[in-house]
């Protein structure tokens, strides 16, 4: 969710730089190796809290909207298959949307949140299972592929494993179940930070305003968004489990310093 894009290499450049080439795609998949380990530790702790609901605790309301637990959970599994889409566009450079539709998605999620929680956690786990088999496929030129979201933005095939990360804690908040972003461990936290910030930061409209992050040891980090109300403060800051909450409209804003404004609605 960062926002970043490429452009497709092309059979030449690639012919013409190998030295270039290899360095980049290592690189690449460095990062991507990097993604992918802390996606198996927030996905061992999903399977972990997920394990722990039966039939009666699956079916109770989630933080959002709507939704159930059991909706939460089958939403991350068909994320996970989604994603196994994108990498193998990136893998084949044959285009494999996320969904066949936005209609199709949300129809899968709520079919599948009216099965037994067995049914539900077991789907999880192969789910997760066949991202986590797949993406161990990917070499370094793969992962540097541009591929799409089903908002239609490019990117680097490389975030897959961080919009991944980004969607397993972020759900396991919603879940209702005893996480919280306080619980998600710093250096995870760390890379959620770019993709909460990226919805409001790419807005083209809107007052800017600057949020900074306070992190562990006295470190901080900070970008430039753009929000709809015209009263605010020109910089928000606070500690980061608290700004990730407030900027994916799942806090207050408790714990914030400076006016806070209404935010459009994140994603």
């Amino acid at each position: 969710m960062t926002g970043s894009s490429t452009t497709p290499g092309t059979s030449v450049e690639h012919d013409t730089v190998p030295a270039q080439r290899s360095s980049a795609d290592r690189s690449a998949l460095e990062r991507a190796r990097t993604g992918l380990s802390a996606v198996r530790e927030a996905t061992e702790r999903l399977h972990g809290v997920v394990s722990g609901l039966d039939d009666r605790e699956v079916a109770l309301p989630s933080k959002l909207p709507g939704w159930t637990r059991a909706h939460v959970v089958t939403h991350l599994a068909r994320n996970a298959d989604a994603l196994v889409n994108l990498l193998t566009w990136a893998r084949t450079g044959i285009e494999h949307p996320m969904y066949l539709s936005r209609a199709d998605r949300d129809a899968d999620i709520e079919e599948g949140a009216q099965r037994l929680a067995q049914v539900i956690r077991e789907d999880l786990l192969a789910a997760c299972g066949r991202l986590d088999d797949y993406a161990g496929r990917l070499a370094g030129a793969d992962w540097r592929a541009t591929i799409a979201h089903r908002t239609g933005r490019t990117f680097p095939a490389g975030e897959v494993p961080w919009m991944r990360l980004f969607e397993v804690w972020v759900h396991l908040v919603d879940l209702d179940a005893g996480v919280a972003f306080e619980d998600i461990p710093p250096g995870h936290l760390e890379l959620l930070l770019e993709s909460a910030v990226y919805p409001h930061a790419a807005r083209a409209e809107g007052d800017p305003v600057r949020v900074r992050f306070e992190l562990p040891g006295g470190r901080q980090r900070s970008w430039d968004i753009r929000v709809p109300a015209a009263i605010s403060s020109e910089e928000i800051s606070g500690p980061a489990p608290a700004m990730v909450a407030w900027l994916t409209g799942r806090g207050s804003g408790t714990g914030l310093t400076g006016k806070l404004p209404d935010l459009a609605a994140w994603g």
